[in-house]
């Protein structure tokens, strides 16, 4: 329910049409969702929970189903200008290669509660934006700007060109996270479940960062790796109490 009332709220414009359970819903939440609808021209039927369930068989839709187009991906540079616009250093994560649907929704999360700036995935090999993201992403794919590109290492070239210093979370990283210089503009280079970051995206970072762990586990979730390294960026960034 709140991807989709994130949606609602944040990019109405991309849904086209809701189906709603006729009985169940918070009178606050369905109260919510019909005026927004209604503002935006959005068209909502009222349906019995059978149908919702025959709508979306695969997720727990908690009552409300979203019809939306195709995601509106932003370009790299309309993720650059957002921390130029805001005053301060960029912050930008490159997925290599993430595949499970569910592992990006959790990236975005992330990236949205730690104020990434955007996100940039690869066309080929990896995750879109779906409903299954979205809703694993807890709404937050309507807040974030997501790039999707062709080149993932000319991609980090052009960051390089606009100032950016880059860093890959590698377990064979010279550095700790706690130690390495993170200040300026950040890109957060994160690899595939598994696989990690390939070894042609590694050449065009300029240095890599492991993870100090003390478990016997030999690695990270990727989204959670992701979201230890932008809590660690965060905290740094956030001025002494």
């Amino acid at each position: 329910m709140n991807p989709v009332l994130e949606l609602l709220r944040a990019k109405p414009g991309q849904i086209d049409r809701l189906s709603v359970q006729a009985q169940g819903l918070k009178e606050s939440v369905a109260g919510e969702i019909f005026s927004r609808a209604k503002a935006h021209g959005i068209r909502v039927d009222q349906v019995d929970r059978e149908r919702l369930d025959a709508m979306a068989p695969k997720s727990v839709h908690q009552g409300v189903v979203a019809e939306v187009r195709q995601f509106d991906y932003s370009s790299v540079e309309e993720i650059i200008a957002v921390a130029k616009k805001a005053g301060r250093p960029g912050l930008i994560v490159i997925l290599d290669g993430i595949q499970d649907p569910m592992n990006l929704g959790a990236i975005i999360r992330s990236a949205h509660a730690f104020g990434a700036d955007g996100i940039v995935i690869a066309k080929d090999r990896a995750a879109a934006v779906t409903g299954v993201v979205a809703k694993a992403s807890a709404g937050a794919t309507a807040h974030t700007k997501i790039a999707r590109v062709t080149n993932l290492s000319r991609t980090l070239e052009e960051l390089k060109t606009a100032g950016y210093w880059s860093v890959a979370a590698e377990p064979t990283g010279e550095q700790t996270l706690w130690s390495a210089k993170l200040e300026g503009p950040l890109v957060i280079v994160v690899g595939a479940e598994g696989a990690g970051v390939r070894r042609g995206i590694l050449e065009h970072c300029d240095f890599l960062v492991r993870i100090p762990m003390i478990g016997q586990v030999a690695s990270l979730n990727a989204s959670v790796s992701a979201a230890v390294l932008l809590s660690e960026i965060t905290r740094r960034r956030q001025p002494a109490a």
